[in-house]
């Protein structure tokens, strides 16, 4: 018997990612077991819920066209349809970038008294925000060099700091942001301003990361009731300079699962991925990104709410660890 009866699958988002946030919750909602929830699909961004589909167990899907979806009442987490309310009792968060992934979701779920499928909005806050979060397990696993700089700040007297501080190449990237929106690997200090400046139109505050050689290396981890479990590894293999957005969704890259790497270095990625996952208090599925270099692992930064289109990398571990994905689904529902 199911914990929960209805599901509100949020997507969309008011970032850079919200169509490929739009893709992700499409596939989650067609993926969760009808035979146990009704889905319904909420379209988020600016402040506007709308009710795009939703699919009763087992029932065929119904949309709704534009101009004539329903809005969802914010003040219960609630929905009108056909003159029917309908009340949602768990809500399965696929926005990628604010406010899915900031906490600010979870903090208005949390004060209803309504679960959902990600991180709390504490854990969410500091894990997306790429600088507090490097410092906040940097005891715990290793990180690559970096600096923090906010918009106001005086621009050259950082840039001078980190052409005397870090090596080169470094990466430029928005503290808060993902899908590499704003990001730009820099191989000289002079192109290091404009890089910055490039970075803030993504968010007020930027980190400039030291490169690290080595081989890209991503993980996932959920709690399947029991225990916290991680999915088999992924080695990424970018036909560009790094793992940017053509790569991530124009097929510029290879994403080889499981990754072709040592059983040792699995075991160190899984187990660093699940004392991270619980360090950090994660729930639902998360993804967390490394480089394995000559020093060995070193972490990039954590996913709460990663891709989950057909073709992410989550859903290509979840197919190689042998679950159906509507099993998978139904574990992070019955367990957050």
């Amino acid at each position: 018997m199911a914990k929960y009866n209805t599901i509100a699958v949020i997507y969309g988002s008011d970032s850079s990612e919200w169509e490929v946030s739009c893709r992700s919750g499409e596939f989650v909602a067609s993926a969760i077991d009808d035979r146990e929830y009704n889905v319904y699909e909420i379209f988020a961004r600016f402040g506007e819920w709308q009710l795009v589909a939703c699919r009763r167990k087992n029932a065929m899907r119904v949309t709704f066209p534009e101009g004539a979806r329903p809005e969802v009442d914010k003040t219960d987490f609630s929905v009108n349809v056909l003159g029917k309310r309908i009340k949602f009792d768990f809500a399965f968060i696929v926005q990628h970038g604010a406010p899915g992934e900031t906490g600010q979701i979870q903090g208005y779920l949390e004060m209803l008294g309504v679960p959902f499928s990600s991180c709390g909005s504490y854990s969410s806050m500091i894990a997306f925000n790429k600088y507090a979060c490097k410092s906040y397990v940097r005891g715990i696993v290793r990180c690559a060099p970096d600096l923090f700089v906010r918009q106001g700040d005086d621009l050259d007297a950082f840039c001078a700091k980190a052409a005397a501080t870090l090596k080169f190449p470094v990466f430029v990237k928005p503290t808060q942001g993902g899908s590499s929106f704003g990001v730009t690997r820099v191989a000289e200090p002079s192109e290091l301003l404009p890089a910055i400046q490039f970075a803030f139109t993504e968010g007020p505050m930027v980190l400039v990361e030291q490169g690290v050689e080595g081989r890209e290396l991503t993980c996932a981890a959920w709690f399947d009731g029991k225990q916290v479990r991680a999915l088999p590894p992924i080695e990424i293999v970018s036909d560009n300079e790094y793992f940017d957005y053509d790569a991530k969704y124009n097929g510029h890259s290879r994403e080889i699962c499981p990754a072709p790497v040592p059983s040792e270095v699995t075991a160190e990625l899984q187990e660093t991925t699940c004392r991270l996952y619980s360090f950090l208090g994660c729930k639902g599925v998360v993804r967390m990104d490394y480089i394995l270099g000559a020093e060995g692992l070193c972490f990039l930064e954590v996913n709460t709410i990663p891709g989950m289109t057909s073709a992410s990398l989550v859903p290509k571990m979840v197919r190689e660890a042998g679950i159906s994905m509507s099993e998978f689904l139904s574990q992070i529902i019955e367990n957050s």
